[in-house]
């Protein structure tokens, strides 16, 4: 090998390990935005089970108060049709079934404590939002986190491979995946992505 081939190949490797590390820092800011969006996608997977739960138990109560409202109702009425002759009696029975309405109606709105039937619909209708927002956020967070992966492996090939076009490729996936992570944090209704 003469010493004008040695200095080619000598500065052919040194031009490749130029490019190798772009390469190299590429994958380092990509495998960055991949922990930023896994981070975020199980911080709101975690947020919608929650909000699931907290939705689940609100309805549950709902349900326990309707029927204990029912039950307090059907009393009423059935006092009523059974309302003694005799005044005295008629006048306790009818001070029961007063007490029995007045339950019955703080069963169905207590805003003081926010456990009256009404409160509590209002209340899971709320959770059940922000379990579709912490939703929709995951599914922005997955999506991102697969173009990030995707990246890491066109921009590990390039390495292999040599061809720059993979690179170019991982860098449009990953502005893909900061467009996409940025919708989920600021606009998770914007892109209606169904279920991954």
């Amino acid at each position: 090998m003469s010493a004008h081939e040695s200095m080619e190949h000598a500065e052919h490797a040194e031009h490749a390990s130029g490019e190798n590390k772009k390469i190299a820092l590429l994958i380092a800011v990509i495998a960055l935005c991949l922990a930023l969006s896994e981070t975020l996608g199980k911080g709101a997977q975690t947020e919608t089970i929650a909000k699931n739960v907290e939705a689940s138990n609100l309805w549950a109560f709902f349900q326990a108060k309707s029927i204990r409202r029912t039950t307090v109702q059907t009393a009423a009425e059935q006092a009523k049709l059974a309302l003694p002759s005799d005044d005295a009696a008629k006048a306790a029975v009818q001070k029961q079934i007063d007490e029995w309405q007045k339950t019955a109606a703080r069963y169905r709105s207590e805003p003081e404590t926010g456990e009256g039937t009404e409160q509590l619909a209002e209340r899971a209708k709320h959770a059940e939002e922000e379990r579709e927002l912490a939703t929709a956020k995951y599914h922005h967070f997955e999506l991102a986190s697969a173009a990030f992966q995707i990246g890491i492996v066109l921009a590990s090939a390039t390495i292999i491979t040599g061809m720059i076009g993979l690179a170019w490729i991982s860098g449009l996936l990953t502005f893909a995946g900061i467009a996409i992570t940025a919708f989920g944090v600021f606009a998770p209704h914007v892109l209606h992505l169904a279920v991954l």
